[in-house]
């Protein structure tokens, strides 16, 4: 599954990513490491960015990254 397919106040475990070079390099950067959970909170009026609670932290995150993102719930 996609984290971009994660129904709201539901959560996952990062399995992998399918980003490569600098892109996958940024996820990492931002804590999306497989392994991690994350929840997603809260999506914008118009429906993107969604904010997602990552090791702490609450970050947005566009329908395009979270595309790369695979998840198990």
């Amino acid at each position: 599954m996609l984290l971009s397919n994660l129904p709201l106040k539901n959560s996952g475990k990062i399995i992998g990513l399918t980003a490569k070079g600098e892109q996958r390099r940024r996820l990492l950067d931002l804590g999306l490491i497989p392994g991690t959970t994350v929840m997603a909170k809260r999506k914008s009026p118009s429906g993107a960015p969604i904010a997602y609670l990552i090791r702490g932290t609450i970050l947005a995150l566009r329908k395009e990254e979270t595309d790369l993102v695979e998840i198990s719930p």
